[in-house]
């Protein structure tokens, strides 16, 4: 196990080390260029890491864009002006922003908000001054409808993907996705029906001081190797020290319990 947690630490490391680049959240050009400007348009980036639950993850990171594009809106300020009607019209279409239309758009206006009320309208003050990693994710958990999944994936986000200086990485949890859960079955390191708590304490005991940096490795694992069918051990960067990938371990059946923990809007 301690070859297996060395090499995901030591591809996290070093995908973590890689130079800042702007990030295809959306896959729509206008969309990330609004989210990755965190100087400009830094609640861009929060309202979007607030919207992405129960849709595509895509679809949810284009919220922020299409919320300003069909309610006219050019700035925060303007945006932070808008009725909890206008939000509620806007998210609704057609066609529909989100599932849960109702919902989302309470959760974006309240948003907005609080960070017009809470943060003078700059959310960037959410993760300005090197703090803790504890106090990004608290103050995430503020927002209304977050739980702790979507407080740590934006903490890990802004650490991982926009480089922003904290004091520690130590409250950045794994983000327990089908990639997590079917790669960390695979290599043993779970039970193959383990819950999101289980992975995250799993996370923690393997990298106390960054549960998060397994996020990466194991993302890329899982997209470029370790699918759900049909794995392509021969060229993954685990197969040496695999138990999956020598046979002696039956593929778990982790991704027939994508869902299992997720946070729910109602």
């Amino acid at each position: 196990m301690k070859k297996l947690r060395d090499l995901l630490i030591a591809r996290g490391e070093e995908l973590l080390a890689q130079p800042r680049r702007p990030v295809s959240y959306a896959k729509h050009p206008e969309a990330d260029a609004l989210i990755n400007n965190l100087k400009r348009h830094p609640h861009a980036f929060v309202l979007g890491c607030l919207m992405d639950r129960k849709v595509k993850s895509e679809k949810a990171w284009r919220i922020p864009y299409l919320i300003h594009h069909r309610t006219g809106t050019a700035s925060f300020g303007e945006l932070a002006a808008l009725t909890e009607e206008s939000i509620r019209k806007a998210m609704a279409g057609p066609p529909a922003l989100h599932v849960y239309v109702r919902d989302m758009a309470d959760i974006f206006y309240a948003a907005v908000q609080r960070i017009a009320t809470e943060y003078g309208g700059d959310a960037s003050r959410i993760w300005r001054g090197r703090p803790s990693s504890a106090a990004i994710v608290r103050r995430f958990l503020e927002f209304h409808g977050v739980g702790p999944k979507i407080a740590t994936m934006a903490a890990n986000s802004l650490v991982r993907d926009f480089k922003i200086p904290v004091r520690d990485k130590n409250s950045i949890d794994i983000s327990v996705d089908v990639h997590v859960r079917r790669v960390f079955g695979r290599l043993g390191l779970i039970r193959p029906d383990a819950s999101v708590d289980e992975i995250i304490y799993r996370a923690r005991e393997l990298s106390p001081d960054y549960p998060g940096i397994f996020d990466l490795a194991v993302w890329e694992i899982g997209r470029e190797w370790c699918r759900p069918k049909q794995p392509v051990c021969e060229g993954c960067i685990m197969k040496k020290y695999c138990p999956t990938a020598a046979g002696k371990r039956p593929l778990p059946v982790a991704d027939l319990h994508p869902t299992r923990g997720k946070e729910v809007t109602r």
